[in-house]
């Protein structure tokens, strides 16, 4: 997301690093995803080490609680910055879920096994269907699924009001009851982590990882018909066809990694890893404040993201080219943040 979210200009754009503008997807589409699902298999691996050494319950529910409100109040003053107007600032957003699916989905995993985790996945999935495809929405009626009159959007309007995305203002793609589908995958990620700590083999592993990752991309091309997949809406078939893409990518790492013990083309991506909220929070946070920044330009005062693209990438390139090589180059930047920070072994956590 580095990368997607930081071209040169919006106007010049390869159309793999833009979101699908409503119904379908493109490969930038999976990365949230693929995130959330990846913090939900982490979850078993790294709690399950806290509970058998000791700790009591409550002490880990209480650092759960702890994170979760850190990560929240983190996206909400990334949305505040640099303009502080407590009348509009954005309260839902990319942090904000991540916090709460995180929340939920180590509250579930510590007072659950993976038999309820399953059934509550089922019924979200299904109840979130019905919800959208069902209730009628005061003004547009039942089974709307455009960005104004579908439910999602009007509970976001209800609850939120001006604190909505404010590129779209009818909708937040992060909205409160789209967090409802983005909690299962979430949820696919934790059940993926039980299977990962069963003891099979590792031929096994792989297998199982790789036929479940097949039948949630077939279920949720299969459900599209009648629920189309869209990121926006976090639709139970989006939900379903990105965590069997995670699943078929685990298995392809644990593949790669753990049985073929390929490892050395990882290294890029643990340097990023590692701190990744962190790295998403740094990176925007800094390219925020490239724009807020003014510095003198030809036709007056212009944006120091503005002056840095027009003078070293803009002139020797085409737009669509320049645009993505900025995006490299800030890429490459933060890479070399976090190297930084790996040589002097500094975890940024919360």
């Amino acid at each position: 997301m580095v990368l997607v979210n930081n071209p040169g200009t919006w106007r010049a754009v390869y159309p793999p690093l833009r979101h699908a503008e409503w119904h379908g997807w493109t490969p930038t589409d999976l990365i949230f995803p693929f995130f959330l699902f990846i913090v939900g298999v982490a979850i078993p691996l790294a709690l399950s080490r806290r509970l058998p050494g000791g700790q009591p319950r409550s002490s880990v529910v209480t650092k759960i609680l702890r994170r979760s409100t850190i990560i929240f109040a983190l996206g909400v003053l990334l949305h505040a910055i640099p303009n502080f107007d407590l009348a509009t600032i954005r309260i839902p957003g990319v942090l904000q879920r991540i916090a709460l699916c995180y929340l939920v989905a180590a509250l579930l995993f510590l007072w659950t096994g993976w038999r309820v985790q399953v059934g509550l996945a089922i019924a979200l999935l299904l109840g979130y269907w019905a919800l959208l495809t069902l209730v009628p929405v005061p003004g547009f009626g039942e089974g709307r699924l455009d960005p104004e009159g579908n439910l999602a959007a009007y509970v976001d309007r209800a609850l939120f009001g001006q604190h909505v995305w404010r590129a779209a203002r009818v909708y937040d793609p992060e909205g409160l009851l789209s967090t409802l589908p983005a909690i299962v995958t979430t949820l696919a990620g934790v059940l993926a982590g039980h299977w990962l700590r069963r003891g099979d083999s590792r031929r096994k592993i792989v297998l199982g990882l790789f036929a479940a990752g097949l039948a949630g991309i077939l279920l949720g091309e299969i459900w599209h018909a009648w629920f189309p997949i869209n990121k926006a809406l976090w639709t139970s078939s989006y939900a379903l066809f990105t965590a069997g893409a995670a699943l078929v990518g685990l298995a392809a790492c644990y593949w790669l990694v753990e049985m073929r013990g390929h490892r050395a083309w990882t290294r890029p991506f643990v340097l990023l890893g590692v701190n990744a909220l962190a790295l998403f929070f740094l990176s925007s946070l800094v390219a925020r404040l490239l724009i807020v920044i003014k510095v003198p330009g030809e036709a007056g005062r212009t944006s120091l993201h503005g002056w840095l693209y027009g003078h070293l990438f803009a002139p020797w390139a085409s737009p669509v080219n320049a645009s993505l090589a900025y995006a490299m180059a800030y890429l490459a930047l933060w890479l070399g943040v976090m190297w930084l920070l790996d040589r002097y072994q500094i975890r940024l956590t919360v």
